[in-house]
């Protein structure tokens, strides 16, 4: 007889089933195999909020199999995710299955290696009914919130509406930056900028005005007050009369935590959270890589901590100065610091073979994994690395009475710079560097001009804007900004436009009823105080039941409240008008949500019935015609590719249009499906292939 392990996907039993031998079976439970009912409440809230839990429907041949296996097995272990979520799976399995929780049968592995099995096999415990009630008592929350607000929302506007614990905040603080936005009022100001150099021939460097030597700094607001400015410049001399020489050395960004991971993989690669998380997933379950078999590539991708282990520095380590040699080793160890809020179960985001630089495992991976991969790889790599040295020089250059300012760096040494230098959400001016001038130097006038500009709003929030916002204010936790960001989009509460995140009409109603009614569901500081509510009982310093007793005695009262005002007509959302006008009735159509999605249909519905799929230009070019490609969806959701003068050309690609062009023929390249990647020419007789950037 050998041992039953159950872990949670079939990948990661494949790559834990090879570590183990034959003395063990592997197998996935598939995720959670018992939850609260979906039609009930599943709460006794008068029986200390105990739960309902039944089997998930559609797992009842799943439980029969883990039945059967565990009863003709020499022993069973729990090896589920090491999270919250993991431990209650393994205490549910461990119910079904009549296990003694106080037996040492849990095990975790932080990483899905040969090194990271055999540790997490040599250390078993018993099951932390910490982190177990901890799962129970957010999971019963959000199903209150979620149960008692939801119907309310369906009385006063419309059927199909939801209220969350997490996501009725960030809804909030989504609409919040939105009003932001319109409230902005613009003003106007200048720059006088100056092109300067040593003598007509030398290196030309730019300059800004700073102020006068009588009044400090000053403000330009308008034009006039701007070309007065420039008419005192135009016959002064531009001398310098301070340099100032530093140094400053520059720390690279520490190792990813959940969070930063998702808001990089938005930066840098376009990813969504939830497609960052997909290939975090299979990179920490197991891939089949050349030479190695089925090997977890990261360690585990849902953590707030930035430990790394002894272990993983040293092969860091190693691997650097053998790359770039010694003086790419900073004096000390770089230790960072994790949030006071971090649980420090696991290590941060890290490649568990730090010496498999991307390239080795490109040709096993696919592209999505790869490029997480090589950014994760990078970062760490970076963390290790001695910080970047530049040089730096501030000058102060004179103009009669006026003041104009230049700075600059060269870089002495590149340190992790070398590697990685991380993202940033808004790109600012950079210095450059400056040639090498003296102190009463007299410079060369190449131009001189002004510069109108206008205050700009903040900016609309981005999935990584809103991560960090989400992480900076304690709202949720790692594992819950991906789920969070996929339900308000669909929802309809907020939509895309481009990479901004902005409300919907919906989303601003909701958000507007959610306030008036339940101002501290959607309250950023009450929900942050909820949530460290929630991680104390993790730590078995707060009862979880406790916890939620606290937070109903005030719901229940706001609720009833509510409930109250809920009579009378509901809040009418107005139709979305679009720019497409009606070929039957010459009315601008209006944008309705349907079975499969949004579609386009005439406001002068019952008489005219004309209907419109929403075409959405991809910016590519028809291969047949020269037409406009269009994205469209299938009845099952499935998007395709084709021409916009369908029927006439007959152009169609399941494959995106990259914003690339071939250089054989002028033509869209299109970007391969599958693990392969790369970019294809679909003009017939043109069989440029090439790989993706």
């Amino acid at each position: 007889m050998s041992k039953l392990v159950i872990v949670e996907s079939p990948a990661k039993a494949k790559t834990i089933e090879k570590y183990l031998g034959s003395g063990y079976k592997v197998v996935a439970s598939m995720g959670h195999i018992r939850d609260l009912p979906k039609s009930l409440l599943g709460v006794d809230i008068e029986n200390k909020f105990k739960p309902r839990y039944m089997d998930i429907p559609g797992k009842t041949a799943l439980i029969r199999q883990l039945k059967t296996a565990a009863a003709s097995s020499d022993g069973v272990i729990l090896a589920t995710d090491p999270d919250r979520e993991g431990e209650a799976i393994s205490w549910h399995l461990a119910q079904i299955l009549k296990m003694d929780i106080n037996e040492n049968n849990r095990v975790t592995f932080n990483e899905i290696t040969k090194n990271g099995v055999s540790q997490g096999m040599d250390n078993p415990r018993s099951l932390d009914m910490n982190l177990v009630n901890a799962q129970q008592a957010r999971r019963i929350l959000d199903r209150i919130v979620g149960y008692k607000i939801s119907p309310f929302l369906w009385k006063k506007i419309r059927k199909g509406l939801s209220a969350g614990r997490v996501q009725s905040v960030a809804v909030r603080i989504i609409v919040d930056r939105e009003e932001e936005i319109r409230a902005f009022v613009s003003e106007e100001y200048w720059t006088i900028d100056a092109r300067l150099s040593k003598g007509e021939k030398g290196q030309a460097f730019s300059s800004r005005l700073y102020g006068t030597h009588s009044d400090g700094k000053i403000k330009i607001q308008d034009k006039q007050t701007a070309d007065k400015i420039l008419n005192e410049l135009d016959s002064s001399e531009f001398k310098i009369d301070t340099v100032k020489r530093g140094k400053r050395q520059l720390s690279p960004a520490p190792p990813f935590i959940t969070s930063t991971l998702q808001q990089e993989a938005s930066r840098k690669l376009g990813f969504v959270s939830r497609r960052t998380m997909k290939a975090a997933q299979e990179l920490y379950e197991g891939v089949e890589v050349e030479g190695y078999g089925a090997v977890g590539l990261i360690t585990y991708m849902r953590t707030d901590s930035l430990r790394i282990s002894d272990d993983a520095r040293r092969d860091g380590y190693d691997y650097i100065k053998e790359r770039w040699g010694e003086k790419y080793i900073p004096p000390k160890p770089r230790i960072f610091k994790s949030r006071s809020s971090a649980q420090d179960a696991h290590e941060a985001i890290r490649p568990t073979m730090p010496a498999l630089p991307p390239e080795r495992v490109r040709d096993s991976l696919s592209p999505d994994q790869f490029k997480l991969y090589k950014l994760i790889w990078e970062r760490f790599i970076a963390s290790l690395m001695a910080n970047c040295i530049h040089d730096t020089v501030k000058m102060d250059i004179s103009a009669g009475d006026y003041i104009f300012r230049a700075s600059g760096y060269t870089v002495r040494f590149d340190g992790h710079t070398v590697i990685y230098v991380e993202g940033k959400d808004e790109e600012g001016e950079t210095d450059g560097p400056l040639p090498a001038l003296e102190e009463g130097t007299v410079l060369f006038k190449r131009e001189l001009k002004g510069n109108q500009h206008f205050t700009q709003p903040p900016p609309r929030f981005t999935e990584a804007t809103l991560i960090k916002a989400l992480e900076e204010n304690g709202i949720g936790r790692p594992s819950t900004y991906s789920p969070t960001i996929t339900t308000i989009l669909s929802r309809e509460y907020i939509e895309r436009e481009g990479k901004a995140l902005k409300p919907t009409v919906l989303g601003e109603i909701t958000t507007g009823v959610m306030k008036e009614q339940f101002s501290e569901i959607v309250d950023v500081d009450f929900t942050a105080n909820m949530e460290k509510q929630l991680d104390a009982v993790d730590s078995g310093k707060t009862d979880w039941v406790k916890a939620l007793e606290d937070f109903y005695g005030n719901f229940s009262k706001t609720l009833g409240l509510a409930e109250k005002s809920a009579t009378g007509e509901r809040i009418v959302i107005p139709d979305e008008v679009s720019d497409v006008v009606c070929e039957q009735c010459g009315k601008n159509m209006i944008i309705k949500s349907g079975r499969y999605g949004k579609f386009l249909a005439c406001p002068g519905y019952p008489e005219c019935k004309n209907t419109k799929k929403i075409i959405k230009k991809t910016g590519g070019i028809c291969p047949k015609c020269g037409g406009t490609i269009v994205a469209q969806k299938t009845k099952r959701n499935r998007i395709f590719y084709g021409c916009s003068n369908y029927p006439d050309c007959d152009f169609m690609t399941w494959n995106e249009p990259s914003d690339k062009v071939c250089p054989k023929c002028g033509k869209t390249l299109y970007r391969k499906k599958g693990k392969a990647g790369g970019l294809f020419c679909a003009t017939e007789g043109c069989e440029y292939t090439a790989l993706s950037q």
